[in-house]
């Protein structure tokens, strides 16, 4: 290459960056991370020694993403036999297992470097969900304000500061990203329906991709998920069946699109069944893992739950406290979307740019998802409801926390919020800046007069007629013809057709008479310079064709203006209400006698919240272990428990050695209150064991 040639590749180079740099969506995802790192303040000021909200569930997942990192990099068949829960197989698949995110646990080892995965994973959770909201939102039809707002509240609604310690919980921007990449690669919208020419198969299968990912993070919010692509896909094949009847002929499919779908589709469910099979396996190890009508009753919601925010909340938090009081379990029972986003969805029934059935599928749809959410409190006993799902769909039997469902709701509420800030704007705008009307469909429609446009003669110069068309014909009074071309009211319509018909034959002139080209191409020019809504052969004086067009009224255009600022206030409320108060807690420090433990070992005190924070220590090196926390205990960590009370001595010796333990390490300062509180005054003369003190803590060698 010459200098001429790197110098003219620099320039179109730097023409893509920028034009990159400044596209919609580059702003809109670095938006997103602006906002993820101060609204999760102060998450990233100190991401190495704190952890959002406390130390229970938050050193769990911090686990699991290091454990699916390590698990892919060393040995990826074994992924679903953790570490943890020691002898026990399938433990990996005791919670949500955030697999998704095993590429994030590939960088870095150690306690640590586990914490500070986590907490970025924690911001950028927040920014994906704010960032897919706004996509489908902008590709059902949204304006930008309307769909900020849409991906502000999903991202940051009150009731999602409650989860901040379930990481699992928050990670909803998949399915918000998923819709709209689907919605995209149909062609679809909300604002302009099906558009065949529109159709992008590439984008169809990147929605699958997404949509598998998102399910890969947990069931607890991707079974859900599934369930609504498939009442989806159902849906359109019933909407496919119904256009083909009223039609007689089937509709055309591009193959390329169904292609798409079948491989993406096929693709969606595979990884899902992949996904379920090692739950299944453990139900069935685990009778006490199936969850009971009865559990989810003490997770269910009452009605006031859905207007309760929870403490976390800087707007509502205090104002709240007493109606928390009233809830049996606040932490799954406060689930107001945003008093603001309510609203705002409310307006949105009644004044939107959907279309009405649309704005009624979209309420209905989050009444459902409310009645889902409120788990055995709707209806009595949630019969119809959530518990006939949970009795008789697939999968539905193992998410005990009906309320966190409250996602769906939030989602259709702020696609409703987004019809109610999406403005028109007005015609008179729009032509002249020669672009369609905002809500049109991308055409503008001909005025009236205005000459129509021939499919297939985009060359053809304004004025000129097809060959072989006879002349259209006008009235020779310049004033009937001014009428006409500048477009008319019906009544002025109707007055124009009778002075047509009042007007002799002889006495109309024809007006679209051949143009050659050489004289007709300055006139096209001016008319690519200013684009014209009028006849090109308008037939004034010529002192009426020099005047220049009456401008856009200027009192549409400042209205115009003003509902755009005014789009501004209900963003900022909406922000307002996602401004949170939660705590962050120091990361537990992991103790000295566990850094390069071997295992398999039973790390003492072993019950509660502490054998989360033995999961997380369990990254340096991934050593087996008993340990382990879930919601129900392993039948082998239930008997180990038992035996180890009476550690060290004969007995509890004899069986650690039988299911292949070989170290145990006692952590005084965790003892008192517990059965072990006195392991380390007894004896081990005679058994066969070592004991070492590092620091305060015991080594046993077994």
């Amino acid at each position: 290459m010459n200098v001429d040639q790197v110098r003219i590749f620099g320039r179109r180079l730097a023409g893509v960056s920028w034009r990159l740099a400044r596209h919609e969506w580059t702003l809109a995802a670095l938006a997103a991370l602006l906002l993820a790192v101060v609204l999760t303040w102060p998450t990233l000021r100190d991401p190495a020694s704190t952890i959002p909200q406390d130390t229970g569930d938050p050193t769990l997942q911090a686990w699991q993403v290091a454990w699916g990192g390590h698990a892919l990099l060393t040995n990826p068949f074994q992924v679903w036999h953790s570490n943890t829960f020691y002898p026990e197989p399938y433990t990996y698949a005791y919670s949500d297992t955030l697999l998704g995110y095993a590429p994030f646990g590939m960088i870095g080892d150690g306690p640590v470097a586990a914490v500070v995965r986590y907490n970025l994973l924690y911001m950028l959770t927040h920014a994906l969900a704010l960032f897919g909201a706004y996509a489908l939102a902008r590709q059902v039809g949204a304006g930008r304000a309307g769909a900020a707002v849409a991906g502000v509240s999903f991202a940051y609604a009150p009731w999602k500061l409650a989860q901040a310690g379930h990481l699992h919980v928050i990670s909803i921007g998949g399915i918000a990203l998923a819709l709209a990449m689907l919605a995209r690669g149909h062609g679809w919208s909300l604002r302009h329906g099906h558009r065949p020419d529109l159709v992008r198969p590439g984008w169809v299968v990147a929605g699958w991709a997404v949509a598998a990912w998102q399910v890969t993070l947990g069931f607890g919010i991707g079974l859900p998920f599934a369930y609504a692509l498939g009442v989806l896909c159902l849906g359109s094949a019933v909407t496919y069946g119904v256009v083909w009847w009223r039609r007689r002929a089937r509709p055309a499919v591009p193959r390329r699109l169904l292609l798409a779908d079948l491989a993406g589709g096929i693709g969606f469910a595979g990884v899902t069944l992949a996904m379920a099979v090692p739950y299944f396996e453990v139900v069935a190890r685990n009778p006490s893992g199936r969850r009971t009508v009865a559990q989810i009753e003490m997770f269910s919601p009452p009605w006031r739950g859905f207007v309760t925010a929870p403490p976390e909340s800087w707007l509502w938090g205090e104002r709240h406290e007493a109606a928390r009081a009233t809830l049996g379990f606040p932490g799954e029972m406060t689930l107001l979307p945003g008093v603001v986003l309510l609203s705002l969805a409310m307006a949105g029934i009644f004044f939107s740019v959907w279309r009405l059935r649309h704005r009624l599928m979209l309420a209905g749809a989050a009444l459902v998802s409310m009645a889902l959410a409120a788990g055995t409190t709707f209806g009595g006993d949630g019969n119809p409801g959530y518990v006939t799902l949970v009795e008789h769909a697939p999968g539905w039997d193992g998410v005990r926390t009906p309320g966190r469902l409250v996602l769906w709701t939030t989602l259709l509420l702020g696609l409703l919020a987004a019809g109610a800030l999406t403005v028109r704007e007005p015609a008179s705008r729009a032509a002249r800046d020669g672009e369609p009307a905002s809500g049109s469909t991308g055409e503008q429609p001909p005025e009236p007069g205005a000459e129509r446009v021939v499919p297939g003669a985009e060359g053809a110069v304004p004025g000129a007629v097809e060959p072989g068309s006879p002349p259209t014909l006008r009235p020779a009074d310049p004033a009937v013809a001014m009428a006409a071309d500048r477009g008319a009211p019906p009544a002025a319509q109707s007055a124009e057709a009778a002075v047509r018909e009042a007007v002799p034959a002889e006495v109309a002139v024809p007006v679209r008479e051949a143009v050659p080209a050489e004289v007709a191409a300055p006139v096209q020019a001016q008319a690519a310079a200013r684009p014209a809504l009028r006849s090109a052969a308008w037939s004034g004086s010529a002192a009426e064709q020099a005047a220049p067009r009456r401008p856009a009224p200027k009192r549409d255009g400042q209205r115009w203006r003003l509902a755009r600022l005014a789009l501004v206030v209900p963003l900022v409320l909406v922000l307002l209400e996602g401004v949170n108060r939660t705590p962050h807690v120091p990361a537990p420090e992991q103790p000295a006698a566990l850094r390069g433990l071997t295992g398999p070992a039973l790390v003492l005190p072993s019950d509660g919240i502490r054998e989360l924070h033995v999961m997380l220590w369990s990254t340096d090196g991934f050593p087996k272990v008993v340990n382990g926390l879930a919601s129900f205990t392993p039948q082998a960590q239930e008997r180990i428990r038992a035996v180890s009370m009476t550690f060290p001595d004969a007995t509890s010796v004899a069986y650690l050695r039988q299911v292949g333990l070989r170290t145990v390490v006692l952590l005084p300062g965790w003892a008192p209150g517990t059965p072990w509180a006195d392991v380390a005054a007894r004896p081990v003369d005679g058994l066969g064991i070592s004991r070492e003190m590092v620091g305060e803590d015991v080594i046993y060698r077994l």
